[in-house]
């Protein structure tokens, strides 16, 4: 068993704050604006090399294993904005050339894969994973050698680096407008199902915590290991508990299991919906069931009426090998690169520091396809456009809700008084 796993199953017998601070705890390090990680102090000095005319840069995704399903698209669209970025002349006339590992949805090699990339590959910057474990095994690396990673997923927030660029949206982003849409529909029982890891733990225990403030009764709680598809026991827990909705922190094919195992029990879309916070547009004709009428909060739908979404659609279904529709990580993935970019160019350089400083000091934005999002220079987040999309019998998504602005990223919850000062305190003092 792992070290992971048998921390998880220490935290199962704790309540909703505890698992909070100690799952955050064992994995925070500096917040972005503070100088104790990733100042170049105490790193080896930098290998990349800016002389030619090309520019080396990683790409790191799970091309293997449970989470391939997912990733294996976010890389494709790393390769995809990379290509148009040369064609437009590079970064700083320099063109990108990329080096792509797998991180075979295991988290050591996420960690292995960072360091080769940053001393053997001497790339620029890493762009990639997808779960919250694969980010807190790269984390400790790229703050050791100053290096940078630009994570293109939602996560469950409570945490900042001057080394990390969060492209996906964080809690008050994506849980939070989740749990406004069930209230504004008088949902009164929820019941919670994730995959066994930090992302499904530390959400739930938030939303437990903004559940009592609305409201509404969490009537159970139930997590499978990443690698399992077995739900069956854990949703007859479902249907003896009969919740209004399940909210549905699952990742990966872990989710086709869950969906066939809801099924088998009598669960429809109309008697017991799932809103979800991995299942996107390429994930929902994978799950080998109709998933016609659930829900999922995203920031990105390939439905949106933005101005740069049709060229973004078009780009991507002329692609090769591409999936034929976009999706919300994949979307934060494309930003990702093209804000690397901005940064760079406003640093005029390469250099970590550089392009740390640069990004408090200058306004740095992107005409993205879910709109012109803007970098926030001390948390290294972006504001985020909010949606609840609705799934149609083409496996797309008809939107449910929207915000009426974009979405400031407040990563530690900070803005909220359901989140116990107490609490936020712990884990900002632990985070350095």
């Amino acid at each position: 068993m792992s070290t992971t796993s048998k921390r998880l199953r220490t935290l199962t017998a704790m309540g909703a704050i505890g698992t909070t601070v100690v799952l955050v705890l064992a994995g925070c390090g500096a917040r972005a604006g503070d100088e104790t990680a990733g100042s170049g102090t105490s790193a080896a000095p930098s290998c990349v090399d800016t002389s030619g005319d090309t520019i080396k840069l990683g790409f790191l995704n799970s091309l293997t294993g449970g989470m391939a399903i997912s990733e294996k698209t976010v890389s494709n669209v790393l390769h995809m904005a990379a290509d148009e970025i040369n064609n437009g002349g590079g970064i700083l006339g320099k063109k990108i050339a990329y080096v792509q590992e797998d991180g075979a949805t295991d988290w050591p090699t996420f960690a292995e894969k960072t360091e080769k990339l940053l001393t053997q590959d001497c790339v620029a910057a890493i762009f990639g994973g997808w779960t919250s474990s694969s980010r807190k095994a790269v984390k400790p690396v790229v703050e050791k050698h100053n290096g940078l990673f630009f994570y293109p997923v939602q996560y469950e927030g409570l945490e900042s680096s001057p080394n990390i660029y969060y492209t996906g949206a964080t809690t008050n982003q994506q849980i939070i407008p989740a749990m406004d849409f069930l209230a504004g529909r008088g949902v009164k029982k929820l019941f919670l199902a994730g995959s066994d890891y930090v992302f499904p733990r530390t959400a739930n225990a938030i939303i437990k915590l903004y559940a009592a403030k609305l409201g509404i009764q969490i009537v159970g709680e139930e997590y499978v290991p990443l690698d399992k598809d077995d739900w069956t026991s854990q949703v007859a827990k479902i249907v003896a508990a009969k919740p209004d909705f399940i909210f549905n922190t699952i990742n990966g094919s872990s989710n086709v299991g869950f969906i066939k195992a809801y099924y088998d029990a009598g669960l429809t879309a109309k008697t017991t919906p799932i809103i979800s916070v991995s299942i996107a547009e390429e994930e929902a004709p994978a799950m080998g069931h109709e998933v016609t009428g659930h829900y999922a909060s995203w920031n990105y739908f390939q439905s949106l009426k933005t101005d740069t979404n049709p060229k973004f659609i078009e780009s991507w279904k002329a692609y090769p090998n591409s999936s034929g529709v976009t999706s919300d990580p994949m979307e934060a993935a494309y930003i990702s690169l093209y804000l690397y970019k901005a940064l760079v160019e406003a640093a005029g350089s390469f250099d970590v520091d550089a392009v740390n400083a640069a990004a408090k000091k200058n306004p740095i934005t992107f005409d993205a396809p879910e709109g012109k999002v803007t970098l926030d220079g001390d948390n290294h987040h972006i504001s985020k456009p909010g949606h609840i999309g609705q799934i149609n019998s083409n496996n797309q998504f008809d939107i449910a809700w929207a915000s009426d602005k974009f979405i400031e990223p407040d990563p530690y919850l900070e803005g909220y008084d359901w989140f116990p000062a107490d609490i936020r305190k712990q884990l900002v003092d632990a985070a350095g």
